[in-house]
C-alpha cells in the first residue's frame, strides 16, 4: 500500500500553471453562473481522467492488479456520471443564457492501475471538497439542490475507490469544505491583484496544460506547496511535515518575508482548520513541523498562512497540498516505497 507515497508525489510537487488559469480580470463578481462554470470546470477534468483511464487500461489490467469484477464495470459506471455531470451542467448554463466553458487540456501522473485510483481518490475528494466549499455562495434554490445532488455522488466515489485501496471510506466525520472565496484584493509584490485566489482551482490548475475557452472564470491559483517525501506514513499527533523550499518560495511570493515572520501551516480535516507554527531547519530553505495535529485524519489539506487564526486568501502564501492521515492505532503495515 503506497496510498500517501503517491498523493505525496502527485500533489506536493508544484506543476506548470495553464495560462488559461492565468488570466486576469479587473472587477471579479462571483454569481451563479461562475459557480455553475467552476464546477463544469472540474468537472471536464474528472471526466478526460477516466476517460484517458478507460481507453490506457483493459479489464485485465485491473484484475491483474488486484481489482476483480465488478470494479472495470463500477469504473465505467463513474466515468459516465462525469459525463452526466458536464452535460447537466452546460445545459444548465446555456439555458440561463451563460456561456458555458470547455474542455481544456490536462496531463495526469498516473502511469498504471494503482497510481490511477489513487490519483482518482484524490481528484473525487477534491470534488467533495469544491461541492461543499461553494454551497454557501449558490443563490438560485434549484441550483444548490443540484450541486448538492451532485456533490453526494461525488462523495460515494470517493469513498468506493478508497475502499478499494484498502482505506477507510470515511475517515473523518465530517467532509472538508475548501473555500470558494473570500477577498478579490491580494497585495502581491506590493502590487494590488483583482482577482480570486481559489483552493480548489490552484489543486486543478496542477493538471491543465493548455487550452483556451470562452470562459474567463476570476481565479487564479495559489503558489503550489510541495511536502518532502517521506518513509513513514503521517500519522495524527505525531509526525513532521517538511515543506520543500517553502521558505523561499515565500520570500519569492511576498518579500516582506523573513526568517523570522510567523508562519503557520494550516491543515484542513473535515470542519476543523488547524494551525502550527513552522520552522526554518538551521542551514536550508524549508519549513517544518514537528507534530501534525491530533485531531485529523482521511485526506487533509494544508495551506501556508501568515496569520494563525485568519485563512482567508489575504494571508495564505502557498497550497493547499493534500496529505493522507491516519489516527494511532490505523497505519498501515505495508512498506512505503523509495523516494525518488
Amino acid at each position: 500500500m503506497y496510498f500517501s507515497s503517491l498523493i505525496t508525489s502527485f500533489l506536493a510537487v508544484g506543476l506548470s500553471f495553464a495560462s488559461p488559469l492565468r488570466k486576469r480580470v479587473t472587477t471579479p463578481v462571483v454569481n451563479d453562473g461562475i459557480i455553475l462554470n467552476y464546477a463544469l470546470t472540474l468537472e471536464y477534468l474528472e471526466r478526460k481522467f477516466y476517460m484517458e483511464a478507460l481507453a490506457n487500461y483493459t479489464q485485465a489490467d485491473f484484475i491483474s492488479a488486484g481489482f476483480p469484477d465488478p470494479f472495470y464495470a463500477n469504473l465505467k459506471e463513474i466515468y459516465v456520471d462525469e459525463q452526466t455531470h458536464v452535460s447537466f451542467l452546460s445545459g444548465a448554463l446555456a439555458a440561463a443564457n451563460i456561456t458555458p466553458t470547455v474542455e481544456l487540456e490536462y496531463s495526469f501522473p498516473a502511469t498504471d492501475v494503482k497510481s490511477f485510483l489513487t490519483l482518482s481518490s484524490v481528484l473525487e475528494g477534491v470534488g467533495v471538497s469544491a461541492y461543499l466549499g461553494a454551497a454557501a455562495s449558490i443563490m438560485n434554490p434549484e441550483y444548490l439542490t443540484a450541486a448538492g445532488s451532485i456533490l453526494t455522488v461525488e462523495a460515494r466515489h470517493t469513498s468506493y475507490v478508497r475502499a478499494s485501496l484498502g482505506e477507510s471510506p470515511f475517515p473523518n466525520p465530517f467532509d472538508t469544505p475548501l473555500d470558494f472565496v473570500s477577498t478579490p484584493i491580494r497585495v502581491k509584490r506590493t502590487k494590488l491583484i483583482h482577482e480570486l485566489q481559489n483552493e480548489v482551482y490552484s489543486l486543478a490548475a496542477q493538471f491543465i496544460t493548455g487550452g483556451s475557452s470562452p470562459v474567463t472564470l476570476p481565479f487564479m491559483p495559489f503558489p503550489s506547496l510541495a511536502l518532502q517525501c517521506t518513509q513513514y506514513y503521517y500519522v495524527a499527533g505525531s509526525s513532521s511535515v517538511t515543506f520543500h523550499d517553502a521558505f523561499t518560495a515565500a520570500m519569492m511570493f511576498n518579500p516582506n518575508i523573513t526568517s523570522t515572520t510567523p508562519i503557520y501551516a494550516a491543515f484542513f480535516s473535515g470542519l476543523q482548520k488547524d494551525p502550527v507554527q513552522v520552522y526554518i531547519p538551521q542551514g536550508n530553505a524549508d519549513y517544518k513541523i514537528d507534530h501534525l495535529p491530533a485531531n485529523i485524519s482521511g485526506q487533509v489539506y494544508v495551506v501556508l498562512s501568515t496569520n494563525m487564526t485568519d485563512f482567508s486568501d489575504e494571508n495564505v502564501i502557498a497550497g493547499p497540498a493534500i496529505l493522507e492521515v491516519y489516527m494511532p492505532g490505523a497505519v498501515p503495515n505495508a512498506t512505503l516505497p523509495a523516494c525518488p
